[in-house]
């Protein structure tokens, strides 16, 4: 009790342009004063109320989508915090040597390979490694093995420098590496749903083994149970007393990768006081410190803490939004209007507020559950107990909308053939781990249905998890025949669809919209019978909740517009 109580004692410092937010636990600089903290998790000042703000709120499960028929926006590199130019001669403090930090990367997964090509971008000299030879093989030649907007091109473009470079050989990077960064993967474990720690002890044991160099510092960006890092550095001391470990979570979202490593907002450090680690991390990231980012400077558990906390908060969200959906599919309300209304409460806020078939990926539903295992191991299970419903409604969500497609076709959909465009759990992104899209495709040709399935760049993977689903080259291939068209991931090349253009190679004009993605009076007036979950359309609420089914007849009937 007495740690938690000292974190609320937080006091926020300036230190060299950057804000510090420090718990008592943290030892301050002589040279910090004070200043008005941060709007917490943003880049912005503290937030307005809606009468000082009259823009209506934009909604999404992860990022506030444009207007109805605009262009997703990339990310982009001319924000309005700016950086040095990527790739420029950077002068980055030597600690005492005659040259700058150098940086290693440990796994080059969706994180690892993102955090080694910036950290390159940014100026260092970067040794990328990992025990899969193919994916070493791939990244050598420039390519990367994941889709993510930008990657690609810097990655090219840092070989080409000499900064950036790949091995399978741990001793290359051991005893010449400054900072290890730790970025492997931690999958869910079998049987109880925690994080399986096997590949964060291995590259740890590893750099252990081959020696490292003097004073180097072990950074772990993974997602690990809180207690993890405690018990690393235990082992870490022993093995080599003059080698330090932080912590310091990622945020990133997939799609926005690159943007919120060049840009984060916040930087989180979970360091020993009187330690050096601190001092190297503000080296490391000078240039996004510079440019106005927050820092927190904490103990370990809180920054194991704070990926998971975030995470299962998000999570939380989405879940409560899709839980109104039933209840408006039930009392015949609007699920978009509602999230509207209370979206404009600056206590709420309108981010991460739109319905649809639930969250997925590689982060989000593992997490919760690695959270919830992790409070029953600490005693403290009855805490995220609400965690199994939020779970338990994200999971509704896509048995919902198989519902739905049913009662649109009258109540059976075998035999039917379906278009189903989006593979991908997310929009800019071709991971599937997980993946709404994928599990309601595969329970509708369970039932029967002939299903064809169209993604941007999500098709190699989903061929693979999913070998008995038909696939298509394009949307208008996807749908071609269809009785029924579902758009289950919000690309922008589905929102700006055409509908009377692709009217024409449908036998049905039945469009579910699993996302909320499309304009409904546009596609209406196109000749299409639209469908979504927890808006008044032709399907009756009976058709979807079990719950409803003992309803008054017309009661919750969701009425046409």
């Amino acid at each position: 009790m007495t740690d938690t109580l000292r974190l609320f004692q937080t006091q926020p410092t300036r230190k060299g342009g950057d804000t510090v937010i420090r718990s008592s636990a943290s030892t301050p600089s002589p040279d910090e004063r004070p200043a008005a903290p941060p709007a917490a998790g943003s880049r912005e000042a503290a937030p307005t109320t809606a009468a000082e703000d009259p823009t209506p709120p934009v909604f999404s499960q992860d990022e506030a989508l444009p207007a109805l028929g605009q262009d997703l926006a990339l990310p982009a590199f001319d924000q309005d915090r700016a950086l040095p130019t990527f790739g420029q001669d950077l002068a980055l403090p030597a600690f005492g040597q005659d040259r700058a930090l150098r940086i290693a990367v440990l796994g080059t997964g969706y994180l690892g390979a993102t955090h080694a090509v910036c950290m390159a971008e940014l100026g260092f000299t970067v040794i990328g490694y990992d025990v899969d030879a193919a994916k070493v093989e791939r990244l050598s030649v420039g390519e990367v093995p994941i889709f993510e907007p930008g990657l690609e091109e810097l990655l090219r473009k840092n070989l080409e420098s000499g900064r950036l470079s790949f091995t399978t050989d741990v001793s290359q990077i051991a005893r010449w590496a400054d900072v290890h960064f730790v970025c492997v993967g931690t999958p869910q474990r079998a049987g109880d749903g925690g994080a399986d720690l096997r590949y964060v002890d291995a590259a740890v044991d590893g750099l252990i083994a081959a020696g490292l160099a003097p004073g180097a510092l072990i950074v772990g960006k993974s997602t690990v149970p809180a207690g993890t890092a405690a018990g690393l550095a235990a082992r870490i001391s022993a093995a080599a007393p003059d080698v330090e470990l932080a912590w310091n979570p990622e945020f990133l979202r997939e799609g926005f990768a690159v943007d919120d490593t060049l840009r984060p907002d916040r930087l989180v450090f979970g360091v020993t006081p009187g330690g050096a680690a601190e001092a190297r991390l503000r080296a490391v990231y000078a240039a996004t410190i510079e440019a106005g980012t927050p820092v927190v400077v904490t103990d370990y558990a809180t920054a194991e803490l704070v990926k998971v906390a975030a995470n299962a908060f998000l999570a939380t969200k989405i879940s409560f939004i899709n839980a109104m959906a039933e209840i408006c599919d039930v009392a015949g309300a609007d699920v978009l209007e509602l999230a509207t209304s209370i979206g404009y409460d600056a206590r709420i806020g309108n981010r991460f507020l739109r319905p649809g078939i639930g969250f997925g990926g590689g982060c989000l539903p593992k997490d919760i559950r690695a959270f919830q295992a992790r409070a029953d191991e600490l005693g403290a299970g009855a805490s995220l107990a609400f965690l199994a419903e939020v779970d338990a409604v994200n999971l509704r969500a896509r048995e919902r909308a198989v519902a739905l497609t049913r009662a649109a076709l009258g109540g059976s959909v075998a035999g039917r053939r379906l278009g189903v465009l989006g593979a991908a759990f997310k929009p800019n992104s071709d991971d599937i781990r997980d993946s709404p899209a994928l599990d309601i495709a595969a329970a509708l040709a369970a039932e029967g249905a002939e299903v064809t399935v169209y993604d941007p760049a999500a098709i190699p993977n989903a061929r693979l998890r999913y070998p008995t689903l038909a696939y298509a080259a394009s949307a208008r291939e996807a749908v071609s025949a269809a009785d029924a068209t579902l758009v289950l991931t919000e690309w922008a090349e589905f929102r700006t669809l055409d509908p009377a253009a692709l009217l024409v190679h449908v036998a049905g004009p039945v469009i579910i919209d699993g996302r909320h993605a499309l304009d409904e009076r546009r596609w209406r007036d196109a000749g299409w019978t639209y469908h979504s979950l927890g808006r008044p359309g032709p399907t009756s609420a009976a058709d979807l909740l079990p719950e409803a089914a003992d309803l008054p007849k017309g009661h919750g009937t969701r009425k046409g517009r």
